[in-house]
């Protein structure tokens, strides 16, 4: 694991192998998986621990992320595997822990609790 946002959260896991356009694919006001095609449509991604492949459009996602925490409904920390400058911005930007991980190593299932600690960098199912 690879630090790029400092901090530590717990939450759900929420795992997709699909890459996030958070600009179009999320409701920023609830945090929700809006695009049917996702896999992840009608998710809701609020407090849990996102862990993707990397996102995808436009570099204003980085202002949804921020709003999607402003509103409360953002995830907790997200996990990416190869993180754009959108991803990177907007965790920063709202203070949501962000590492790289390739998720298909993680020896954890999807659903599960668990704590990320970005700094320290592990993880541990709760």
């Amino acid at each position: 694991m690879k630090r790029l946002v400092g901090g530590r959260a717990t939450g759900i896991l929420v795992h997709t192998d699909q890459p996030i356009n958070f600009l179009g694919m999320i409701n920023k006001d609830t945090g929700v998986i809006q695009d049917a095609s996702h896999d992840l449509y009608k998710r809701s991604l609020r407090d849990t621990i996102l862990a993707f492949p990397h996102g995808i459009g436009s570099s204003v996602g980085a202002y949804t992320i921020h709003s999607l925490k402003i509103n409360n409904v953002a995830p907790s920390a997200m996990l990416c595997g190869r993180p754009d400058l959108t991803v990177v911005t907007g965790c920063a930007v709202a203070n949501i822990p962000l590492a790289i991980l390739d998720v298909s190593e993680m020896k954890l299932q999807n659903n599960s609790k668990i704590t990320v600690d970005v700094d320290a960098g592990t993880i541990t199912r709760d």
